[in-house]
């Protein structure tokens, strides 16, 4: 059918499914289970605190299934702190997961009792403790060379304390965002040359010793050129690649370009591995409470609003929040991301708690005063793609004559098909949809993201 054919005065457009083409296979969804996140769940009433992580983990609601953690500290922790603060202790004897006890893993027990068919953990550390750095602080610095075996050990131990809690873990990234910065909250800096020979010497080594079966994901930053540079070196670096099984992947260079070109770039360079989306959230706002009204209109800005550089401030114009989660989480599927990470699962009305005043907005915000709940138009986007599609489907192809409908299709293993239509005009649009001899009439309604699910 041809774009712009006219039928009882109604565009309509022309949608067609190719189960046949096949891409990347979806390992989840999900979001972060931070220290600030569980806090907050920990504060609020046994009965509200089930009733959130029903919402995100129950089969019939959200189904997460790929989430998050942090190895020690992040700037979404009460404060800073590290599982080994003793200065000089290489054997990790005062090595211990107890800052964890009161908060994140309470949290994800309880998550994993609601989860019906279970889910992964990807872990980050922001930072290596402060006396393995070359600046001996909290922010910024570099690993020193003397700790590089000691930091390999670090990740292993704490893979271990978990197993031992009954919480797995899946997958680490080497650092979040090692490009750093030298702000109020935790971060370390690498450069790839760095990262490769950490994994290929270190930290690869360190988990096969160990028998420890963990994926490791280099890079965990923005895409655009900088994601390009560290996939030509990591994923090219013939002592790291039999170690690394993918790049992770962060979304704050622009609040509308998902920057397919990198993300081609990247799954080119290495087809069998892993693109993950670690993290995303709506930043530099404190959150709009009980407005759903606001999360559809353009009105957020982010940290590049005011703070990028003049030349990439084109990148970071007011968005509309709800588009900009549908129209990455679509863009990035249809680019080799294998799974889409949120942020922090639940925050308070500030957009915290945060000790570095960095505050954010969570799909779910929380008063822990007043014991409610808040469930923004951002959580029930994720529900809507994290609900249907489940792990281990697999990206179909597609061809639609509206160049201006932002769609995506996948197979699930039951072998159900669900399609995703973002139509962010202002008007309905009616659209005929074919799968083989199949076809559906079907209308998006205007300003929505619809999903259609097709039963074998």
């Amino acid at each position: 059918m041809a774009k712009g054919e006219v039928f009882d005065s109604i565009t309509e457009y022309g949608i067609e499914i190719f189960p046949e083409q096949t891409f990347q296979k979806i390992e989840g969804f999900g979001g972060a289970f931070t220290e600030s996140s569980s806090h907050l769940l920990q504060k609020m009433s046994a009965n509200k605190r089930r009733e959130v992580l029903e919402a995100y983990f129950a089969k019939d609601a959200a189904a997460y299934s790929l989430c998050r953690t942090h190895i020690n500290s992040c700037d979404f922790s009460l404060s800073s702190y590290a599982y080994a603060e003793v200065p000089g202790d290489t054997l990790l004897q005062s090595f211990s997961i107890e800052a964890d006890r009161d908060d994140i893993i309470p949290t994800i027990k309880q998550a994993q009792g609601i989860s019906e068919n279970g889910f992964k953990i990807l872990a980050s550390p922001w930072t290596a403790p402060p006396w393995m750095k070359d600046n001996k602080a909290w922010f910024g610095g570099k690993l020193l060379p003397e700790y590089r075996s000691t930091w390999a050990k670090y990740f292993s131990k704490y893979a271990q304390a978990y197993a031992a809690e009954g919480i797995p873990i899946w997958a680490f990234t080497v650092e979040n965002e090692p490009l750093g910065n030298d702000s109020n909250w935790e971060s370390m800096h690498f450069t790839p040359e760095e990262t490769a020979d950490f994994v290929a010497n270190f930290l690869g080594p360190q988990l096969e010793e160990d028998s420890l079966d963990i994926k490791i994901l280099g890079y965990d930053q923005n895409r655009g050129e900088e994601l390009e540079e560290w996939a030509d070196v990591l994923l090219q670096d013939s002592s790291a690649a039999p170690y690394l099984d993918g790049m992770a992947v962060h979304w704050y260079t622009s609040t509308y370009d998902w920057f397919p070109q990198s993300l081609q770039h990247t799954h080119k360079l290495a087809p069998e591995k892993l693109i993950i989306q670690s993290e995303g959230c709506v930043d530099a706002e404190v959150p709009h409470w009980q407005d759903d009204a606001w999360y559809w209109r353009k009105e957020a800005t982010d940290w590049g609003y005011e703070w990028a550089k003049p030349e990439n401030k084109y990148l970071h114009p007011p968005y509309v929040p709800s588009y900009r989660y549908a129209r990455d989480i679509i863009g990035c599927l249809n680019n080799w991301v294998a799974g889409w990470i949120d942020w922090n699962m639940v925050l308070d009305r500030q957009g915290g708690p945060n000790h570095a005043k960095n505050w954010c907005v969570a799909p779910v915000l929380v008063d822990t005063t007043s014991d409610e709940v808040y469930y923004t138009p951002l959580y029930y986007i994720l529900r809507q793609f994290s609900q249907f599609i489940q792990p281990q489907a697999q990206r179909i192809g597609f061809s639609c004559s509206d160049e201006a409908m932002m769609l995506t299709a996948v197979q699930n293993p039951d072998k159900s098909i669900v399609v995703y239509l973002l139509n962010t005009n202002e008007h309905a649009e009616s659209y005929t949809l074919k799968i083989g001899e199949r076809e559906i009439k079907t209308q998006v309604p205007a300003q929505a993201l619809q999903n259609i699910v097709l039963k074998p």
